[in-house]
């Protein structure tokens, strides 16, 4: 690969170490995040790191530390916040296109890829995780969570984590890579609406407004369907945007919207799902 890029293969010991190398993406399991992070830190090197931050809330602290104590930008790998349709579901939201928000599921479901370092909750609900507090803008006031083992003893293979919020939402994540089929859908209810983002929809139906309206002047309450309507969204690569959000906050450090501190909160919430 660094002969096809025509790039310098090295150990990650002489890349923090060399003087032409800037900072350095740590794409390793997350058990090895916060030792490799520190190791970048202290050579003055700015840092992305891959979701989870660590597996610890200690060891996140520490890479949070260490980055304000270098003055080095730590960014992690909550990619969806950089996928056009989220951020534009996440600014309609935040201008009140839904009211106030009365709860959220999202669905990351697939058959495999299996693993045996992590499981199901710690592989795929960081990216929903991350979303629901984004949309929310709060951090949870209770979470629940709760998964089965059927492929590999003691490897969830499917997780639930329930979540409540101060301002009385509610939200619910579903991970599970024993599934018949590919889902990967962001449902959000709100007072005055109702979207929907599914990543594995294309076009204009990946993100959609409902506007159903319900009466509850008499009697039991009658809803009233409506047509889904488009919520206009970017097509930029979410990946070559994340990338280059990265090297944006390098060059003016200054600090990344998935910082060090954004990945801590998402990672509370994975601790307590697994406890």
């Amino acid at each position: 690969m660094a002969e096809q890029f025509g790039a310098t293969a090295m150990p990650f010991e002489d890349a923090i170490t060399d003087t032409a190398v800037d900072a350095v993406v740590i794409a390793a399991p997350a058990e090895l995040h916060a030792r490799l992070a520190l190791q970048a830190f202290a050579a003055g090197k700015h840092v992305f790191a891959e979701k989870p931050i660590a597996m610890t809330m200690a060891e996140g602290e520490a890479m949070r530390d260490a980055a304000a104590k270098a003055g080095k930008v730590l960014m992690v790998g909550h990619l969806l916040q950089y996928h056009p349709a989220f951020v534009a579901l996440r600014n309609f939201v935040r201008e009140g296109g839904l009211g106030r928000l009365r709860y959220a599921y999202s669905h990351r479901c697939s058959l495999g890829k299996f693993r045996l370092e992590e499981n199901v909750l710690w592989s795929f609900a960081p990216h929903d995780v991350s979303m629901l507090l984004a949309l929310f803008g709060e951090a949870p006031s209770s979470v629940s969570g709760s998964g089965g083992a059927f492929v590999s003893d003691g490897i969830e293979d499917e997780y639930r984590v329930d979540l409540q919020f101060p301002s009385g939402g509610r939200a619910h994540v579903f991970s599970s890579w024993l599934h018949p089929f590919k889902e990967h859908r962001l449902v959000i209810v709100g007072e005055t609406g109702m979207a929907v983002f599914e990543d594995s929809a294309g076009g204009p139906e990946k993100l959609r407004l409902y506007r159903h309206l319900i009466e509850t002047g008499g009697g039991a309450p009658v809803p009233t369907k409506a047509d889904w309507e488009p919520i206009a969204y970017g097509d930029e690569e979410p990946l070559r945007s994340q990338c280059e959000h990265f090297l944006d906050a390098c060059a003016g450090n200054h600090s990344p919207l998935t910082d060090g501190a954004e990945a801590l909160r998402v990672l509370d919430v994975l601790i307590q799902a697994g406890n």
